[in-house]
């Protein structure tokens, strides 16, 4: 199937759709790719990014394998 077919077979589908919410969806992924992928953060977000880079280096982190083991152990003494 070419560009062009797909395109008008998606076309024709969408126009059979009635429900708000799915349009809405479809929408929003159509969206998505047409924004640029740069991402525009605040001042905050950048400074908070900094901040866990910092703590990263330092090794104030835990391992998710570690963490996933320590919530099990959590939910066990419970």
């Amino acid at each position: 199937m070419t560009a062009i077919q797909l395109k008008r077979l998606l076309i024709h589908r969408i126009t059979e759709i009635d429900d708000i919410s799915f349009l809405n969806d479809i929408k929003a992924i159509l969206d998505s790719k047409a924004q640029s992928q740069v991402l525009h953060l605040t001042p905050e977000q950048r400074m908070e990014i900094n901040e866990s880079k910092k703590d990263v280096e330092k090794g104030l982190f835990i391992e998710q394998s570690e963490l996933d083991k320590e919530v099990e152990k959590w939910l066990r003494a419970k």
